[in-house]
C-alpha cells in the first residue's frame, strides 16, 4: 500500500463541476492499494497517517504534532495510479487491486481511520469517480508512505514475474550440444580445438 500525504491549508474534490467533499487545514491523503495488501498493511497505514508529525506545536516548533494532536481534518482520495509500473513510457496498473475488491478494502480503510480518530473529521469523495482534486499544499510538505513489504506466496506471483523467472533459469542452463559445436574453433591446427569430453575434434578430421 502506498500513500502520498500532503499537509494542506485546504483541499477539496469536485465531480462534474460539483464540490462533493472538502476540508480546511489538515492532511490530504492519496491512497494506492496493491492487490497484495491485507488487513496488516491497512492497519499500518492508518497508524502512520494519524501519527505523522508534520505540524508545529503551540510554541511554533516544527515537526512536533500529528493531525490528531491538532484536531485537524483528513481528506482521503483513492489513487490506484500510485501502483503504476512503467513499461517503457506506458503506465501499467496490473499491481493495483481490482476495482470491486479495492472499493471494499478502501471503505474498510476509512472505517479504521474513523474508529482511531473522530469520524466527522475524516472526509472522502465518491470512490472510482472521475474527479478534480484541488490541493493547497501548506509548506509545501509532501510525505510518501509505503507499508512494509509482505511475504508473497509464489502462487500469487504475477505473470510478468513468472516470465522473468523463466528467463533467468534459461540463462543459467548448460549450453546445448548444438551451441557447444558452434563454439568449437574451426581451425584444426589450433591446439585449443579440443572440446574436452567430446574428444579432439581436430584429430578426428585428419586423414
Amino acid at each position: 500500500m502506498k500513500a502520498i500525504v500532503q499537509r494542506v491549508a485546504q483541499a477539496s474534490v469536485t465531480v462534474g463541476g460539483e464540490q462533493i467533499s472538502s476540508i480546511g487545514r489538515g492532511l490530504c491523503v492519496l491512497l494506492g492499494i496493491s492487490l497484495e495488501d491485507t488487513q496488516r498493511e491497512l492497519e499500518h497505514m492508518v497508524r502512520k497517517i494519524l501519527n505523522l508529525r508534520v505540524f508545529e506545536d503551540e510554541s511554533g516548533k516544527h515537526w512536533s504534532k500529528s493531525v490528531m494532536d491538532k484536531q485537524y481534518e483528513v481528506l482521503c482520495v483513492s489513487q490506484f495510479t500510485l501502483q503504476c509500473i512503467l513499461k517503457g513510457n506506458k503506465p501499467d496498473y496490473h499491481m493495483a487491486m481490482p476495482t470491486e475488491q479495492a472499493e471494499s478494502f478502501y471503505n474498510n480503510f476509512l472505517e479504521q481511520l474513523r474508529k482511531a480518530y473522530k469520524p466527522e473529521l475524516i472526509k472522502d469523495p465518491k470512490f472510482g469517480a472521475y474527479m478534480q482534486v484541488h490541493i493547497q499544499n501548506d509548506g509545501p510538505v509532501t510525505i510518501e508512505l509505503e507499508s512494509p513489504a509482505a511475504t508473497v506466496d509464489p502462487k500469487q506471483l504475477t505473470k510478468l514475474e513468472k516470465q522473468q523467472q523463466r528467463k533467468e533459469k534459461t540463462r543459467t542452463k548448460v549450453p546445448s550440444e548444438s551451441s557447444r559445436e558452434r563454439n568449437v574453433p574451426r581451425n584444426k591446427d589450433d591446439p585449443s580445438a579440443s572440446s574436452g569430453a567430446e574428444g579432439d575434434v581436430s584429430s578426428e578430421r585428419e586423414p
